[in-house]
């Protein structure tokens, strides 16, 4: 049942379900090391599997409870196959981080409606024609509602939950405490740099007047584009806590999922070229690629929404990038540490060879390099991100001393998001063969990049 209870904002109250959390995960470690004494292996292994999905469940069920920040990691957890749990107890895992994308908050509507005729100053009755008061998605800090206007347009409003700014910003205070405790289980997503640029980024996210400002830029960017569309942003009445966009109709990513190879293939070659080849052509790409911000249209075309997170990179770094990639896809690996210790990526005394930077390199953008057609998994998502962090796989190398600057690291998250994104998919390309596009500047050789060149020579 809805409720009306205040989302808590102050540090302490946010991080109790934090600290009952990692409480109550040492207390049951420690039960599950004493309980194992003297038992057989069959029953460790039953001990070890049942302790693994409690933590599993509580991980869940605290990321989900305190819908900011931590919400935003359960949702990037949801697109990558994690060794948190036993294999066969994986999926009812990421089904239930996937619901922290898919399923609405219970917020009272009353609430919200104050929000909506505070921010826009004026009753709802008077701003829509129409206004269904029951939401259709949750956003990590709102949650969206579907209406019409008066000149009969149907639109989405995304309405930020009362209080959520201070929330937020308490959640990221115990962010780092709560997940140094998941690191062995985590270790990718716990790192201390991924949790700073998540405080950078995701307070940028509470502003939804800049969004839509983002919003309406890359509507008319795309507009008239071959397969895919971006839904225009109503900026006049948008606030920073109330966002109204037109409404894409169309399918979620669950019924997407469901679709023959086929479809799926091209739909996954639509989001490739929208999340990371976005980087490449305009300097600029969507830094939350993750399910729930995918639909799929009647008529074929891919919709994109939520652009809270969007970063912008300047040339030189872009080049940087683009550079990094030719040299690692010749193998050219001596040219690849010169570049990576001139831009400061690697010390120069830190002993890396140029063999162990490739690897690194391979690691994080193998699919991106390789001449063959590949199908990814969402193993293979894990794995490559694993990869990255740890190009050895456990083993002290130099190259674990690398240091990402921080207009780098933005720009790695998206790529194995969108990477996680594709493993859901199970979507099958040449990744490099389209990567050659903006890598190369070669000519497109899949229909899809065809008809995007086209649409592109066509509108300049």
């Amino acid at each position: 049942m809805p409720t009306d209870r205040p989302i808590p904002t102050s540090r302490a109250a946010r991080g109790g379900a934090l600290g009952r959390a990692v409480a109550g995960q040492a207390i049951r470690g420690a039960g599950a090391r004493i309980s194992m004494a003297g038992r057989s292996e069959e029953l460790r292994r039953q001990i070890s599997e049942k302790r693994s999905l409690q933590a599993a469940d509580q991980l869940v069920t605290v990321l989900g409870s305190m819908k900011g920040a931590a919400m935003k990691l359960g949702q990037m957890l949801s697109v990558l196959d994690l060794t948190l749990v036993p294999e066969e107890h994986r999926q009812r895992f990421q089904d239930k981080l996937a619901a922290l994308r898919d399923s609405a908050p219970e917020v009272d509507f009353d609430a919200m409606r104050t929000v909506i005729e505070t921010q826009l100053g004026a009753s709802i009755d008077t701003l829509f024609a129409e206004f269904d008061s029951a939401p259709i998605a949750a956003a990590s800090i709102g949650q969206v509602y579907r209406a019409r206007l008066h000149d009969g347009r149907a639109v989405a409003v995304k309405v930020q939950y009362p209080g959520v700014d201070a929330a937020v910003r308490a959640d990221m205070k115990n962010l780092a405490l709560f997940l140094k405790f998941w690191r062995n289980a985590l270790p990718a997503v716990a790192a201390p740099e991924l949790i700073e640029e998540l405080r950078t980024n995701f307070e940028r996210e509470l502003d939804y007047v800049e969004e839509a400002r983002t919003q309406h830029a890359l509507a008319a960017r795309f507009r008239g584009h071959p397969h895919l569309v971006v839904p225009d942003a109503i900026v006049a009445m948008c606030t920073r806590g109330v966002l109204v966009t037109e409404f894409f109709d169309g399918v979620s990513f669950d019924r997407i999922r469901s679709l023959p190879a086929s479809d799926r293939d091209r739909i996954g070659e639509i989001v490739y070229r929208f999340y990371v080849g976005s980087l490449y052509r305009y300097h600029e790409f969507c830094g939350d690629p993750h399910p729930g911000n995918v639909l799929l249209g009647n008529d074929g075309r891919v919709g994109f929404i939520d652009f809270g997170l969007f970063n912008r990179m300047r040339g030189e770094h872009v080049a940087f990038e683009i550079d990094c990639l030719r040299m690692a896809s010749e193998e050219r690996g001596e040219n690849l540490l010169a570049a990576m210790i001139a831009r400061g990526v690697v010390d120069a005394s830190a002993g890396v060879s140029p063999d162990e930077c490739l690897e690194y390199v391979y690691a994080a953008s193998e699919w991106n390099l390789v001449d063959r057609v590949m199908t990814v998994t969402p193993s293979m998502a894990s794995s490559g991100l694993m990869l990255a962090i740890d190009p050895r796989g456990g083993q002290r190398t130099a190259m674990q001393r690398q240091n990402l600057p921080p207009e780098h690291l933005f720009s790695r998250r998206a790529d194995f998001l969108t990477f996680g994104v594709l493993g859901q998919l199970e979507a099958t390309a040449n990744w490099h063969s389209i990567a050659r596009e903006w890598i190369y500047g070669d000519p497109p050789v899949t229909e899809l990049g065809i008809a995007e060149q086209q649409w592109r020579d066509a509108t300049g």
